[in-house]
């Protein structure tokens, strides 16, 4: 099992920034890519940005150009800078770790949320 735990939610003016982190702990080994994902009130959960363990981004076209996630292989975490904030931001940001054996998809781990709020 893989625990992880976020932190670096709150509340921001819009254009204003945030920094996110996510460390995990536990069977880390077996973790693959880790990203951001997050979740609107009415809305279903949708992907923000994903790193691999070799570094390879991928980023919610919304997202791009204004955030930047960033993975610590040696301190077990991943981060995501936010610039450039919109209300449409406003969302809980869930932490996300792929787990792997071997080349075998094992589930995923997620960490329990962190509110970002955005006001206009």
């Amino acid at each position: 099992q893989v625990q992880l735990v976020e932190s670096g939610g709150g509340l921001v003016q819009a254009g204003g920034s945030l920094r996110l982190s996510c460390e995990a702990s536990g069977s880390i080994f077996s973790i693959n890519a880790m990203g951001w994902y997050r979740q609107a009130p009415g809305k279903q959960r949708e992907l923000v940005a994903t790193i691999t363990r070799g570094g390879t981004t991928q980023y919610a076209d919304s997202v791009k150009g204004r955030f930047t996630i960033s993975r610590n292989n040696a301190k077990n975490t991943v981060s995501l800078q936010m610039n450039s904030l919109k209300a449409e931001d406003t969302a809980v940001y869930y932490c996300n770790a792929v787990r792997y054996s071997g080349a075998f998809y094992v589930g995923d781990s997620w960490g329990q949320g962190t509110q970002v709020t955005v006001s206009s």
